[in-house]
């Protein structure tokens, strides 16, 4: 069954990390905004490796349609392997390497998640290109964020011998930050890849426990708070803007205060309020609203009756 033209809205919170680090910028957070903005961003590269790394720990052999294409897989010889490399070893899991030979996009989309779900560029030929019904935009803090300096040392010496002190490490990080971020589902785009309302559902999965899967010392504590799924009716219909939508309390002045900056999921609340407006207004466009909440999350507005149980 094929998916609805649908919406995304996603809030996640990270504690004592930078959940995306700027290479160019010594691994500092990365800014896309003027620095008198203050807000901190996330890529939406970043949030997809959320949900394919989730993938693949829930289906470590593929099984029959849930393999992983965009992977680091490393080969005998300590090198990453190539997009080519990466489908064959798809097609020789699934029985098709043959099939592969003049047909690797039928492969690839028969059995490969991330290619139905965000599409591909495959450059080896035959060459095919698939638009991803599935697109993020990239995830922004709700405020203004000033990162930490942070160093310290390990108690054991990098190199060598003799050594009377351990390396010293440097980091950035933050304290207690709020992202949100959209995405969209196109259905005309899941006819080509065929992605499914299973696809869609292992999506929503992914973004949520993946999440709180995916983790490293730099990361930091990561958790979903807020996800908004919006299917339409109308082929042609969306709302957008949906992060304009909703306000996290309190405001980004406290947020600059350093006396009075939230630290903790306690502290902060979302303000709902004109999403339910919204919501009413155009309910004869809306096939289905379904939203998932994190238990200590405070949410101020009526939103009870499109709330899910987190089942997953």
């Amino acid at each position: 069954m094929s998916i609805s033209n649908s919406e995304l809205l996603f809030v996640k919170s990270v504690k004592d990390g930078i959940p995306n680090r700027d290479p160019l910028n010594d691994s500092d957070a990365r800014r896309i905004f003027p620095e008198e903005d203050g807000r901190i961003s996330l890529s939406d590269v970043s949030i997809k490796r959320d949900v394919r790394d989730f993938v693949i720990a829930l289906y470590p052999d593929g099984g029959e349609k849930n393999h992983i294409f965009v992977q680091p897989i490393i080969n005998d010889k300590g090198n990453l392997l190539s997009r080519k490399f990466l489908a064959l070893k798809i097609a020789k899991n699934v029985g098709k390497e043959n099939e592969a030979k003049e047909d690797m996009e039928s492969v690839l989309v028969d059995h490969a998640f991330d290619v139905r779900t965000f599409g591909i560029v495959y450059s080896e030929k035959p060459k095919f290109h698939l638009t991803g019904p599935v697109q993020f935009s990239w995830a922004h803090s709700m405020h203004p964020v000033d990162t930490q300096y942070v160093q310290g040392t390990v108690t054991m010496p990098s190199t060598g011998e003799g050594k009377t002190q351990g390396t010293i490490w440097t980091s950035y990080t933050v304290p207690f930050a709020v992202f949100s971020m959209t995405g969209v589902m196109n259905a005309k785009s899941a006819e080509h890849t065929k992605m499914t309302i299973d696809d869609q559902e292992l999506l929503l999965r992914g973004l949520w426990q993946g999440t709180q899967h995916r983790h490293a010392r730099g990361r930091g504590q990561q958790e979903p708070l807020f996800l908004v799924h919006i299917e339409y009716n109308d082929p042609f219909f969306r709302i957008g803007y949906l992060e304009e939508m909703i306000k996290l309390v309190p405001d980004k002045e406290t947020w600059r205060d350093d006396s009075s900056r939230p630290s903790s999921i306690h502290e902060i609340s979302i303000d709902v309020t004109e999403l339910e407006k919204v919501l009413e207004m155009y309910k004869d466009k809306i096939e289905r609203c379904r939203i998932w909440k994190h238990p200590l999350l405070q949410v101020d507005g009526k939103l009870e009756e499109y709330i899910q149980e987190i089942s997953w």
